[in-house]
């Protein structure tokens, strides 16, 4: 093999998985990695639980070291060492020794940039306090971690609210804490739908966190020895603790720099292969773009998952191998306390930004049979093209059996199987594990039903909207009065229970639009298929029932 000179710059998940699989396709290269921090190859998605003691040992982040690589794959690991600037013309790079100040050059054949992503830090009076921080490397977490072993501290302010965000609010309530969540839109979890992201922050605050949406941080101080944040509002808000949790940016500056393409996204631009726009030099990991494979367009994928399938392509491409990174259906799962919350390809809202016309529909099945022991309920949510059938996504929130269903989700959708095709796997059955009709089967057969003809969805926020609007229509609960007065019922709706529709079909007209819900959707499918046999034309059912509506509800009086 040719003597190739390798030089990584970064050496988290992208840089450490680029140098093992360069190794593994060449034993001559002489290999480089040149890392900021003091360690390498770190678990990033752990940070929060090793704030907690969930994860109990700091060893424990640790997947491999410098040393480890030494002995394993012979990779020369430089920690404490900053690339300043890549001058392409000479193939060399700037290198910085933060532990002397000494400054070198270093050439390379190839040269892999794993620069992954960096905390977005918004100007603010008080950001600078030594109770503010960031959390996105070990050594942010090692700061955290110190802080609050010498202090003795109660209160703690989040500002975001998305995936580290709520991490973060999870692991600090763990540990004692009173926590406050200031997030500037309108929902947390920003990749969910607005209906789902909603059921997570009650489950939330249930726990004691409180959440502030669409308020943002406007300044931090110390006021008589305690800290304080003030949002745009006006409140006040003690804490101890602060973490900034607004986003994150593409570490992008080493090749801006260089003169390197950036793509539409703020990322590297790269092909399949993970080259930029010089044949000698990749990309991989948070800095890089990455292809969305629903939309075909270029997107930016900051999860550690991405990051190993592409600094593997880009270490073995920098070898002169061809491995493709089709792209990423953005599958992404969070813990938030009881609850899993998952998603992928699109979701509703992101289809209406494509322009495409959509179906949604919502099951709420349990994570297993119902009559053993332990079965819990979950949330499913589907998005497809209504007029080619196409799955384009999904979102699954519950307490156990989430991540299965949203691989096989995720699977679907890089398949680019229709949401039909989910009512014809042959998913793994037993009592303890699922049902008879799994959960992601029972949203296929759902879709089947749409296209059918045999089942007309509304959602939620069609509904709302047009309740708002003051449209003609009949809202028929099909549920027991039981139920109605445990729950109460949605303004406006008038009570037939499902098994005396039959009976009191007369109190319907079949020439007006008649919409029907119960409690997950099962009830109301059941009476609509009655009433379009009796002749009632303009039938709708609420997708997901009571159980997605998230809009006000009133007592019921019977």
């Amino acid at each position: 093999m040719n003597k190739i000179r390798l030089v990584i710059v970064g050496g988290v998940a992208a840089g450490a998985s680029s140098a093992a699989k360069a190794r593994r396709c060449n034993e001559d290269a002489e290999i480089i990695m040149l890392e900021m921090g003091s360690d390498i190859s770190y678990a990033t998605c752990g940070l929060p639980y090793y704030l907690s003691g969930i994860i109990p040992e700091r060893s424990h982040l640790l997947v491999a070291t410098a040393k480890f690589f030494k002995q394993r794959f012979n990779v020369d690991v430089r920690t404490r060492h900053q690339v300043l600037r890549i001058d392409r013309s000479a193939q060399k790079v700037v290198v910085k020794n933060l532990v002397t100040g000494d400054l070198a050059e270093e050439s390379y054949d190839r040269l892999i940039l794993a620069t992954g992503s960096t905390a977005v830090v918004r100007p603010l009076a008080g950001a600078n306090l030594p109770f503010v921080f960031t959390l996105r490397t070990l050594e942010d977490a090692d700061r955290i971690y110190e802080y609050l072993k010498n202090k003795n501290q109660d209160t703690a302010v989040v500002a975001g609210g998305g995936l580290v965000g709520m991490e973060a609010a999870e692991n600090l309530a763990h540990k004692g804490m009173r926590v406050s969540v200031v997030e500037f839109m309108p929902q947390i979890l920003s990749f969910l739908d607005r209906e789902m992201a909603e059921v997570v922050r009650w489950h939330v605050q249930s726990k004691g966190v409180k959440i502030y949406l669409s308020e943002k941080l406007r300044l931090i101080e110390k006021k008589d020895g305690r800290g304080l944040v003030r949002t745009d509002t006006g409140r006040d808000l003690p804490a101890d603790l602060v973490i900034m949790s607004v986003g994150i940016r593409p570490g992008t500056k080493l090749a801006k720099d260089a003169g390197l393409q950036i793509g539409v996204t703020g990322g590297i631009a790269t092909d399949e292969f993970m080259q930029t726009s010089d044949p000698n030099i990749f990309a991989a990991g948070d800095c890089a773009e990455g292809i969305n494979l629903v939309t075909g367009k270029p997107g930016l994928f900051p999860m550690g998952s991405a990051a190993n399938k592409q600094g593997r392509a880009a270490g073995a491409n920098a070898m002169g191998r061809r491995i493709a990174v089709k792209g990423f259906t953005g599958t992404v799962i969070v813990k938030v306390f009881d609850l899993a919350v998952a998603k992928t390809g699109l979701s509703e809202k992101e289809a209406v930004s494509e322009g495409i016309s959509s179906l949604v529909t919502y099951v709420h099945p349990a994570d297993h049979a119902d009559y053993y022991p332990g079965a819990k309920g979950l949330r499913i949510k589907t998005i497809s093209d209504r007029s080619s059938g196409r799955l384009l996504g999904a979102q699954v929130i519950g307490q156990k059996g989430v991540d299965k269903r949203i691989d096989v989700m995720a699977t679907a959708v890089y398949n680019r199987m229709n949401a039909d095709d989910l009512l014809q796997l042959d998913l793994a059955y037993a009592p303890p594990y699922s049902s008879a009709r799994d959960p992601v089967v029972v949203a296929g057969a759902v879709s089947q039903n749409f296209r059918t003809g045999d089942w007309n969805p509304i959602t939620p926020a069609e509904l709302r909207d047009k309740m708002e609007r003051g449209d003609d229509f009949v809202l028929v609960d099909v549920r027991t009065a039981k139920e109605l007065k445990k729950t109460g019922i949605i303004p406006g709706a008038v009570h037939i229970p499902v098994d005396e529709l039959r009976d009191r079909i007369g109190e319907l007209h079949p020439g007006k639009e008649t919409i029907l819900y119960c409690a997950v959707g099962l009830r109301s499918y059941v009476g609509s298929r009655i009433l379009a046999m009796k002749g009632f034309e303009n039938i709708k059912v609420l997708t997901g029932s009571i159980a997605s509506w998230t809009y006000p509800i009133e007592l019921y009086r019977s």
